[in-house]
């Protein structure tokens, strides 16, 4: 899978740009402000209608203007067009020119690995940031699985809404809370299946590539979740048990919107236990087994987007990540200083020189 070229109008510090790629290495260098991770955000959000920056969506429209545009033509078994306009009320995705009325059919026609800087927190930072990332990936394998995660948040929501209602109105009936949480649970029991074998799946590798970084044995991921070896029945029992105290909170205080998982090193969780620099490498481990599963589960290569991550490696650690950047890959790199990336990397590389906004594309020779 390879991106051709995109098309930015009014995205961020950009009024009206096109960019076409190397089918291999991009190199997208500039000082930080400048605008060269918007490039890659772009790329993103063709992907998933969204950025993974994380703010509200609208801030990603030029100040000024009342909506962005984002286009592209991606090669995969054949030419394909795409493109996402947002404005601060509505979003509308298209392929080849046709409208696509749900996002869960858009998502997962271009798949992406990205790995920023902020994914070296992931082992520290709170479950729903493990989950929200478990979600990305997932969407990207298998579009159904967004459908049924979007469902079951909408029953989360309305469960947790009823809740309030018997809290201020003892009165009440209950037996609507049952159908809810009825629900709720099989839809739940679905999005747990999906998840054990997307995890099951990554442990497979992230043990092999963790051998081949650190010449250790026994990395995996371990799945925490209330679902775990129960049947229906035991979940249903469990949310009656909890419901008084769900009821006082209003909140539903177990499901699949709490689960989690660890990093395991040879029984020693590295959140507690792991050095800074098994963390890390425990991270880029994982990073490449989403390459591996999406070439050996689907059938394909996705693109690759490493965001500012040079800045904070060393050299080992960079090192680990290019040996597993084959040709057939798609790269796409941000960095401050080009000096930084080793002449093996930039042989065969596009450049994109970022200054104010404007981008000059130079071939590394």
């Amino acid at each position: 899978m390879k991106i051709e070229k995109i098309k930015l109008n009014n995205f961020r510090n950009y009024s009206n740009l096109e960019l076409n790629f190397n089918p291999t290495k991009n190199l997208i260098i500039g000082k930080n402000g400048e605008g060269k991770t918007n490039i890659v955000e772009a790329i993103y959000v063709l992907a998933f209608s969204k950025s993974f920056r994380g703010s509200h969506e609208d801030v990603i429209v030029k100040n000024g203007e009342t909506l962005t545009r984002i286009e592209g033509v991606v090669k995969d078994k054949r030419k394909t067009s795409y493109k996402v306009i947002i404005n601060e009320n509505n979003k509308i995705v298209k392929i080849d020119n046709t409208v696509i009325r749900k996002i869960s059919d858009y998502v997962s026609n271009i798949n992406i690995v990205l790995f920023t800087s902020e994914d070296l927190k992931l082992i520290k930072d709170t479950p729903n940031t493990r989950r929200k990332l478990i979600n990305i990936e997932l969407s990207q394998f298998n579009n159904e699985y967004l459908k049924i995660l979007t469902v079951y948040n909408k029953i989360l929501k309305q469960r947790n809404n009823y809740l309030k209602t018997l809290y201020l109105n003892g009165n009440a009936s209950k037996d609507y809370l049952d159908i809810i949480t009825d629900q709720l649970v099989t839809y739940g029991l679905k999005i747990h299946e999906f998840r054990s074998e997307f995890i099951k799946d990554i442990s497979e590798y992230i043990s092999n590539n963790y051998k081949s970084i650190a010449s250790v044995d026994g990395l995996s991921l371990v799945y925490k979740s209330d679902y775990t070896n129960k049947s229906k029945e035991d979940i249903l029992k469990s949310y009656k048990r909890s419901i008084n105290s769900d009821i006082r909170s209003g909140v539903t205080s177990m499901g699949i919107h709490r689960d989690d998982y660890d990093f395991v090193l040879n029984d020693r969780q590295l959140k507690d236990f792991g050095s800074e620099g098994e963390q890390k490498n425990a991270i880029i481990s994982f990073k490449m087994a989403e390459l591996d599963i999406f070439r050996d589960k689907k059938g394909i290569i996705p693109i690759l987007i490493l965001d500012d991550l040079f800045s904070e490696l060393d050299k080992t650690k960079i090192n680990n990540i290019i040996k597993f950047i084959k040709e057939d890959i798609q790269t796409f790199i941000t960095t401050t200083e080009i000096n930084k990336l080793s002449k093996s990397l930039k042989a065969g590389s596009k450049v994109f020189k970022v200054k104010d906004g404007k981008i000059e594309e130079v071939n590394y020779e």
